[in-house]
């Protein structure tokens, strides 16, 4: 029987030493300059901010709390500042398509400065329109307009009136309008009169009538003619008032854009508006109120909403900016990242115009860098669509979604696309990475660049000393006292502890973080100036009773026996199997009772937690290895004829993963060979189909359960843990844990294979198979094999008969 050797205490825990530091605090440990432990993600986030290509954005992937937030702006930001300023951008009135207002891009602060000039410009005109209207030029030109047009008619008039009385007729008017009538020495004939006359003359004087009337009905059509020839060239005398009133202003404005051709072309369209619109800056500012269903405008009002046309709508403004811009947006929706419109209420109604035209973050960090959470993005309607548009476009185009999803047909703004450079950064966990990558065809052309951020680093002498600069550089950030050696050490020992390895050592800055912060308030309530290490325990103590009720009330359900779980004496086709269960930053193990029945049947292992769906793949998976295992080393040559089922006891949720594969075969062994096993051990691993003992996760937790049920009723130096001897690496158990072991009280137990597992559980060899192939007498193995071969054999007995009833 071979001797599996127990760990020694120095095995369970890889202590700091604290003489191994020469500092009295961590305050006298220089900054850490770098990143620790992040060299491949570090070098793909200064390929992918370096190279300017479409396509090469980033995503940074690794698990919640790795520092990926701070480790991409500090590289970022550190870029952007070596980079110029990008420009900005100003959204102005269309004045030819007042619904698609056009877009200004400007060098960085000339922006605020044109929404200025032209703020300016107009308020200038204000005043200078009216003036020039209120000229004495103006008003004698205009006169003398009116009175040309007046004299026209009139004159045509008169010469009508003359030619009338050549033929002795005169021209009166009526009120029906104008008329001819006959006269005689000065006086307008009578009816009678007229009828007196001859009827040559009545004839001659109807001719004349009629000639006379169809001029003035070609005078009177004239007329309207005239007006409108008098109104153009009125208007072309208020054009040139107003151009002598605008020119002066608007040259001065386009000699100072010379060097921008498009603020030049926006500034002659203004020029033109203006001049078209001139009545809008010859409106009174104290006009009478008029009141529409209620509401009062007054002429004032009426003309600030005319003017609105002349505004500048500054989107974004780089006014002092150094360098590219760098934004982080927390909450990624449509809009948010593409822009929007707003309404204002006007009379009951919404209206909108390009001031109302505000900017996303996809503005905002136009010529920089836009860094996102990527399931934000995700969970935002159609966030992500907007933005894989965007960069695929490579121009940011607002429109509600109403628009972007053709739901709406009514006329609103359409505002001119605004050319888009920009490096996104996405920051996500793994899993959100490969499921994009898999599901989403546009995804592999727009994020070509992963950053994958560790989790852990070796942990050496050198790197012991170098998360101690990272613990005194973190504290110091955060503003938290120093830590002493001994703080320090234990800090260091919990960073390995929390990457579950000896040999490795956290690198997830939160979790860091907040242990420093919550040491520093345990320092500073027992008046410290110093964080010691007791303040480091006294802080993780704390964190694990505020998380551990439920862990407390397992173990309390067990030492009043209504879990049933043994810590001592042995039972056949029992074992104690140990599992973890995790809730949320808390994770703790505990006991669970494994049983196995054996009897006759077809070969079949029964898993009851599957059969009942409350067992997950991994661990169904590790049940059917144990027929394989079964069949290959104990039947090789003849049917398996064996019935078995397998339950985890009072358990009543689902029960995934495959660490427990090696109890469940423990416990069917023991059934098939009737060999009692030892419940004062406990049993974790996984196992292949070679009976070799896998490693496990979890495996620190799993032996402090069991350690915690047994120190509760008593240690008695029989009980311990089996584990993969792979697992040993692993091992940073709690100091309660590694003392008992010391004084020989607990136990711990590395296997490498089922042989010695089942060795050590029931004190029985196990057996190997001599050169005749069998397995020695009284062996573990010899008496499963033989079992197995009764079984055969009855299994063969009971299929004779029916074999025979169908030959016959």
């Amino acid at each position: 029987m071979a001797t599996i050797e127990r760990l020694g205490p120095e095995a369970l825990c890889a202590r700091c030493d604290p003489a191994r530091f020469t500092f009295k605090t961590t305050s006298e440990l220089d900054d850490l300059t770098g990143v620790v432990g992040q060299a491949r993600a570090t070098q793909a986030i200064e390929f992918g901010i370096g190279i300017h290509h479409d396509g090469y954005n980033l995503f940074a992937l690794g698990a919640p709390g790795a520092g990926r937030h701070k480790v991409i702006r500090q590289l970022i930001e550190r870029k952007a500042a070596a980079e110029p300023a990008s420009s900005d951008w100003c959204y102005v009135n269309d004045f030819d398509q007042p619904h698609k207002p056009r877009v200004l891009e400007l060098p960085a602060g000339t922006g605020v400065k044109l929404r200025r000039d032209i703020e300016q410009f107009i308020e200038d005109l204000r005043s200078a329109i009216p003036a020039a209207f209120e000229s004495e030029e103006y008003r004698a030109r205009r006169q003398e307009l009116e009175h040309e047009l007046k004299e026209r008619q009139e004159h045509a008039f008169e010469e009508l009136r003359q030619q009338a009385e050549s033929h002795g007729m005169a021209m009166i008017r009526t009120p029906s309008g104008m008329a001819f009538a006959p006269m005689r020495k000065g006086e307008v004939l009578s009816p009678e009169e007229f009828q007196k006359l001859p009827e040559t003359e009545q004839k001659r004087i109807e001719a004349v009538m009629t000639s006379l009337e169809e001029q003035l009905e070609r005078i009177i059509h004239q007329v309207p003619q005239m007006r409108r020839e008098g109104q153009r060239r009125i208007r072309e005398l208020e054009r040139d008032v107003t151009m002598s009133a605008v020119g002066h202003l608007i040259d001065e404005l386009k000699k100072e854009y010379a060097s921008l051709p498009k603020v030049v072309s926006y500034l002659d369209a203004v020029q033109q508006a203006v001049i078209d619109n001139a009545d809008d800056f010859r409106r009174q500012e104290d006009g009478q109120e008029i009141t529409i269903l209620g509401i009062p405008l007054s002429r004032a009002a009426a003309s600030a909403s005319a003017l609105r046309r002349f505004q500048v709508n500054v989107l974004i403004d780089r006014s002092g900016a150094g360098g590219a811009p760098v934004v982080y947006e927390d909450s990624p929706s449509y809009h948010s990242l593409v822009g929007r419109v707003e309404h204002i209420a006007q009379m009951g109604a919404l209206v909108t115009d390009f001031t109302l035209i505000k900017p996303g973050a996809l503005h905002q960090a136009n010529g920089g860098y836009l860094i996102l959470d990527a399931r934000k993005v995700l969970t935002q309607s159609y966030a992500w669509e907007g933005l894989k548009r965007a960069l695929s476009s490579r121009e940011v185009r607002i429109e509600s979604l109403g628009q972007a999803l053709s739901l709406i047909s009514t006329v609103s703004l359409e505002p001119e696309p605004i050319p888009l450079d920009v490096k996104v950064v996405l920051v996500g966990e793994r899993l959100l990475y490969y499921l994009l990558n898999y599901f989403d065809p546009d995804f592999g052309d727009l994020f070509k660049v992963a950053a994958d951020f560790e989790d852990t680093i070796t942990r050496t002498k050198e790197n012991d000393l170098l998360y101690a600069r990272l613990v005194a550089t973190i504290a110091r950030q955060e503003g938290l006292l120093p830590l002493d050696p001994a703080a320090c050490a234990r800090v260091i020992e919990h960073g390995a502890r929390m990457a579950a390895d000896a040999e490795k050592l956290t690198i997830r800055l939160r979790d860091i973080t907040d242990l420093l912060r919550e040491a520093d308030y345990w320092a500073r309530q027992g008046g410290r100036d110093v964080v010691a290490g007791e303040d480091v325990q006294r802080a993780l103590d704390a964190k694990i009773y505020r998380a551990d009720r439920l862990r407390e009330r397992l173990q309390d359900e067990i030492h009043r026996g209504t879990l049933l779980i043994n810590s001592q004496g042995e039972r056949v086709g029992q074992v104690n199997g140990l599992s973890v269960v995790a809730l949320d930053n808390f994770a703790f193990g505990h006991p669970s009772r494994i049983t196995a029945r054996v009897r006759l049947g077809k070969g079949e292992v029964l898993d009851i937690q599957r059969e009942v769906e409350l067992g997950g793949p991994l661990h169904s998976k590790g049940v059917l290895i144990l027929s394989g295992f079964l069949g290959a080393r104990y039947a090789y040559d003849r049917p398996l004829s064996l019935s078995a089922s397998l339950v985890f006891e009072q358990t009543y949720g689902e029960v995934e993963g495959d660490s427990a594969s090696s109890a469940e075969l423990y416990a069917l062994l023991s059934a098939l060979a009737e060999a009692p096993i030892k419940q004062s051990l406990a049993v974790t691993g996984s196992v292949n189909q070679h009976g070799e003992i896998q490693a496990i996760g979890g495996v620190n937790e799993k032996i402090e359960g069991f350690f915690d049920v047994c120190h509760h009723r008593g240690l008695t130096g029989d009980q311990g843990v089996l584990i993969p001897a792979a697992n040993v690496k692993h091992l940073m158990l709690r100091r309660n844990v590694v003392e008992a072991v010391a004084e020989g009280k607990f136990h711990i137990y590395p296997v490498s294979t089922v042989d010695q597992g089942i060795e050590l559980l029931t004190g029985v060899p196990a057996g190997e198979r001599d050169a005749n192939g069998m397995f020695p007498d009284g062996t573990i193995n010899q008496r499963v094999e033989v079992r197995l071969l009764i079984m055969a054999e009855q299994a063969r007995a009971y299929a004779t008969p029916l074999e025979a009833e169908k030959e016959t």
